[in-house]
């Protein structure tokens, strides 16, 4: 026994085996990047299941994605000869999900309810909005889903939703006619996994004491990415007497956009009874340079809980900083680095290249494609959000629920089968009358015509796979499905349409390597994981290409070598924060986030004027770069001085400017682009716009400390040089 002990401690650092054998009663791990925070989760769990505190069943994980959460059972797999089909590891939405499956009838859903995912919910809202006779320009769609899901994600039903004018009103009612509209057809969209598992807990005691008994150890990966909801489910569940153990860095919290509050860390200390805070500072990933730069960066953040990343790998190449006239030169630059060290051994997807927004990578992708550099941009459109993906998956939730309106639609005339808007409105007006879904209404009025052939054929075909799904296996079935549907047949007439039908094939094999651990039938078992897998990303697989994506999409990855372009005011830190201290602060996490991702080498760009959204912008050097010690950097540009770092570009780069972005202001008029220029209030900053003259003139000002600004020219008070 103390020999398998052991070996589970074997190679954890002092802090790292200290968390792991705790005892019962909750904890705090604040896991800087790169220390090993799985590891210590996946062991902390064995050590529990050895040690016979708690058996598996009694075990609850929470993960960000599926893919940590694979990755966690299958490395404790690898360390106890255990079971583990059955454990309750998985997402927030995948753990709810299972509840609700579990309790459906307590959770007032149907047995076979329904996941819409982002697009079929905003699909839902814009088909509610026509029966409503909702003008869509006035009321857009993606705001009404946007209203819809921030009051889910904060606990908030339609009638307690937050009301400030006429506009928030209309909202609400829309909200609760969405509400009225998802329980009639039997569906539920991400936010209301939630919600309604935090309703059921909340309001049947049996059920939740059930749970809270069951699982008295529960385990949160990323804590600090957690929503108020989120943090309420977790109260729910652990009761007063559960051990709840929060892996997370708050320095590392950066979506805040997506309603995570990184005070959730705080407020745990104060909520589960004062519990142990253990720092895991030792990083496995970078070299010590690196590390400084990140621990020195971060520091100007306030309030933050506090923790010094160190390794022993020893100090490592300097900072490499590079500051280029334009953005083609920027691109120049990094592209002919990357080519030097693949021509000296290093792979190019050890390489990644790092950009706040993702118009940025527009440069570096032409760059890139005329230098014959091999690339992947990761993040791109999702297996399951591929259009092809969605209709098919449209045709099986038809044959899963006949009740579901938005795939009817979808589908009912895609591939084209002469079924109109007009005839579809026929549907709509007999399915009202007869208090019935729109497949039901199909199958009991009559039409005639082309139509009327049409929707016989659409009918029958899915009353026949409703038949065929008892006899078949799930592969069988969905390959029958895209064949006589007619989407195969139709993408393979498209002048670019192989690989869509590829896509359709590759569902097919998804199906035949298909494996569920729920009570469910096969294709709802299919249809749910397709719906939760629609958020997670892999990068392909195949030949060895250079990564490119953005800060966000870099976050739990790392490379040898890291470029982070664009560090300029206003692009990096972004101009939506510069005018907000705590936005500025998620910016400074995400560029945090940005400088662990490297191993070995990073280096840090920036333009002093780039092409964006069809304009030349003109930006002053990011504050990210003054805050990391110069001891630390390499300037591989003579570093400008802070109140005169603006230049204009070569004039070979200029050349190709268009006249009007470097005009001459009329004479009465004192400033130009580009100018450096200070404020007696705001500080140094860079014209970017002028426009007009005297009175009725303005410029606007990217000034280093509050960012933007537009200023009246009659007073404007600004001194030049």
């Amino acid at each position: 026994m103390r020999r398998v002990v052991m070996e589970l401690l074997s190679g954890l650092n002092q802090e790292q085996a200290q968390a792991v054998t705790l005892n019962s009663g909750s904890a705090l791990i604040l896991a800087g990047a790169g220390s090993g925070k799985t590891r210590v989760l996946t062991t902390r769990m064995a050590w529990l299941i050895q040690n016979s505190m708690v058996s598996p069943h009694g075990i609850l994980a929470v993960t960000f994605t599926n893919k940590a959460a694979k990755e966690m059972l299958t490395r404790l797999s690898a360390l106890l000869p255990i079971n583990t089909r059955g454990m309750w590891v998985g997402t927030f939405h995948g753990l709810c999900h299972r509840l609700l499956r579990t309790h459906a009838q307590e959770a007032n859903l149907p047995p076979l309810f329904q996941i819409l995912d982002s697009q079929d919910q905003l699909s839902a809202i814009k088909r509610l909005l026509r029966s409503m006779g909702v003008n869509e320009e006035q009321y857009p769609p993606k705001q009404i889903q946007q209203f819809i899901n921030s009051n889910k994600e904060e606990g908030r039903r339609a009638q307690e939703a937050s009301v400030y004018d006429a506009i928030t009103r209309s909202m609400r009612d829309i909200y609760a006619q969405y509400e009225s509209q998802c329980q009639q057809e039997g569906v539920v969209d991400f936010a209301e996994l939630l919600l309604r598992s935090v309703e059921l807990l909340k309001r049947n005691t049996v059920l939740r004491e059930h749970y809270q008994q069951r699982f008295m150890h529960i385990l949160v990966d990323e804590f600090q990415d957690t929503n108020r909801l989120q943090y309420l489910w977790l109260k729910l569940l652990a009761g007063e007497h559960a051990s709840v153990f929060a892996v997370g860095d708050d320095d590392q919290s950066i979506y805040g956009f997506r309603g995570a509050e990184v005070a959730n860390m705080r407020q745990f200390e104060t909520d589960f009874g004062q519990p142990v805070v253990i720092r895991l500072e030792q990083n496995y990933r970078s070299f010590g340079n690196i590390l400084d730069a990140a621990n020195a960066l971060i520091k100007n953040n306030q309030g933050r809980m506090g923790k010094n990343l160190w390794t022993e790998a020893g100090a490592g190449e300097p900072i490499r900083i590079y500051e280029a006239p334009t953005d083609q030169d920027e691109a120049r630059f990094i592209v002919e680095n990357v080519k030097e060290l693949s021509a000296t051994g290093t792979a190019l997807s050890d390489m990644a290249i790092l950009y706040r927004s993702n118009a940025q990578s527009r440069v570096l992708e032409q760059m890139l494609f005329a230098s014959g550099v091999s690339y992947r941009v990761y993040g791109g459109l999702r297996f399951f959000e591929r259009m092809e993906i969605k209709h098919a998956l449209a045709y099986l939730r038809l044959v899963a629920n006949q009740n579901d309106d938005g795939s009817f639609l979808r589908v009912v005339n895609f591939p084209p089968r002469g079924i109109g808007p007009k005839s579809i409105e026929i549907i709509q007006s007999s399915a009202v009358q007869r208090s019935m879904s729109l497949f039901q209404a199909s199958s009991a009025i009559e039409m005639t015509g082309k139509a009327g052939t049409g929707l016989m054929q659409f009918v029958s075909r899915i009353e026949r796979w409703r038949e065929m799904a008892q006899e078949v296996s799930l592969a069988e079935l969905i390959a029958m499905v895209i064949e006589e549907s007619g989407l195969v047949s139709h993408f393979k007439q498209e002048k670019e349409g192989l690989d869509r039908v590829e896509n359709l094939e590759e569902l097919v094999a998804a199906a035949n390597g298909f494996d569920h651990q729920t009570d469910l039938d096969d294709l709802s078992a299919f249809l749910s994981h397709a719906s939760l897998e629609a958020g997670d990303h892999e990068a392909e697989v195949g030949s060895d290409a250079l990564q490119l994506m953005t800060v966000h999409a870099a976050k739990g990855l790392e490379f040898n070598v890291v470029f982070v372009s664009g560090l300029e005011e206003g692009l990096f830190p972004h101009d939506n924060a510069l005018n907000d201290a705590t936005g500025c602060e998620e910016e400074r996490r995400l560029m945090y986030v940005a400088i662990t991702r490297a191993r070995q080498r990073l280096t840090l760009t920036r333009a002093e004027s780039r092409m964006l959204h069809g304009q030349v912008r003109y930006g002053m050097r990011s504050r990210f770069i003054e805050e990391i010690p110069e001891s630390l950097c390499k300037y591989l540009t003579p570093k400008k001085k802070v109140d005169s770092f603006f230049s204009f570009p070569s004039s070979q780069s200029t050349a190709s400017l268009s006249q009007n972005q470097f005009s001459t202001p009329k004479s009465s008029n004192p400033y130009r682009v580009g100018q450096n220029v200070t404020h007696a209030k705001f500080g140094p900053g860079v014209i970017l716009t002028v426009e007009g003259s005297g009175e009725e003139g303005r410029v606007q000002v990217n000034f280093r400390e509050v960012g933007v600004k537009w200023l009246a020219l009659a007073y404007a008070k600004l001194s030049v040089g």
